[in-house]
């Protein structure tokens, strides 16, 4: 396949599920089993799109680097096991580590606490000609600290600050700041994989049985699962007041996993795509030094 046909191939599956205007969203509409009528038996023919996009990626991601203008930021929040973590492997196993960082945001530390909830993040933000990959963000401070109250207790604010209106004031500033680093060449794309609770419980059942994958389960997943609605309503809130044209939000089926990694890697590309990138070009300066080089080695 052309890489200019795979490109609009990409842009073509991964454009539906963006969402650049929360106003009219409503996460009852995303069906986490679509596929865009992709037949499950179709996975051999996805899985080596796949591997196709994974090559444009890595070349992209090569001229990204070598251009050192732009930065792409890319973020993943979903409820567990949607994924998350299997789609980073996946559709990023063709990039150069060298110009790729991954952070996971657990539970914040007594120091992250004792500083505004955006910094912990905000220092791990990827430099120019990096992509850099957030496994969860400071996205969980309207998430889980939304569900359950006596985390936000905890964070020693002011009394004072704490009113009716923390949340809308979190999206306002999240907005803003996602507004600066657009302004300051970095890209940010944003993936809530959408699991279903029925998936999920399958998913949770194969690693209780399945030996190899004991370690994934914790008894807090079966805990945080009794609060499933409070996170739709939660996601949902989320989406509608931070989806903003520059930093989109990619609402991602993930009850399948194989149409999770397409659609992940085809906003990717769509996105780095946008950017133009090529490698830069040198002056007549370092030609004639390249000149001398070669004739020095020859």
């Amino acid at each position: 396949m052309k890489k200019k046909d795979l490109i609009k191939r990409a842009a073509k599956l991964s454009r539906p599920f963006r969402i650049s205007d929360g106003n009219e969203f409503r996460l009852k509409h995303i069906d986490p089993g679509y596929t865009l009528g992709i037949k499950s038996e179709d996975k051999p023919k996805a899985k080596e799109a796949l591997k196709w996009g994974i090559e444009v990626l890595a070349e992209m991601q090569d001229k990204l680097y070598a251009q050192d203008r732009y930065a792409l930021l890319l973020i993943f929040q979903a409820m567990d096991a949607a994924g998350k973590d299997s789609a980073i492997k996946h559709v990023m196993s063709g990039i150069n580590p060298q110009g790729c960082q991954v952070f996971s945001f657990k539970a914040p530390s007594n120091e992250e606490l004792d500083h505004d909830f955006m910094w912990r993040c905000i220092k791990r933000l990827p430099e120019r000609g990096r992509i850099g990959i957030f496994n969860r963000s400071y996205y969980e401070e309207t998430l889980v600290v939304r569900v359950h109250n006596e985390i936000l207790n905890k964070q020693k604010l002011p009394e004072k600050l704490v009113t009716k209106y923390i949340w809308d004031e979190r999206f306002q500033d999240i907005r803003n700041i996602e507004k600066y680093l657009n302004r300051n060449g970095i890209i940010l794309r944003k993936f809530f994989l959408h699991v279903s609770k029925d998936e999920q419980k399958k998913r949770f059942l194969e690693r209780i049985d399945n030996p190899d994958k004991n370690w994934k389960f914790s008894s807090s997943d079966i805990n945080e699962r009794g609060y499933w609605n409070d996170y739709m309503k939660a996601y949902e809130d989320m989406i509608r007041n931070t989806a903003t044209k520059n930093s989109p939000w990619y609402v991602v089926p993930a009850d399948n996993k194989w149409f999770t990694r397409l659609v992940v890697a085809a906003a990717i590309i769509d996105s780095l795509a946008s950017l133009d990138l090529k490698y830069p070009k040198v002056g007549e300066e370092k030609l004639k030094e390249l000149a001398e080089a070669k004739h020095s080695l020859l």
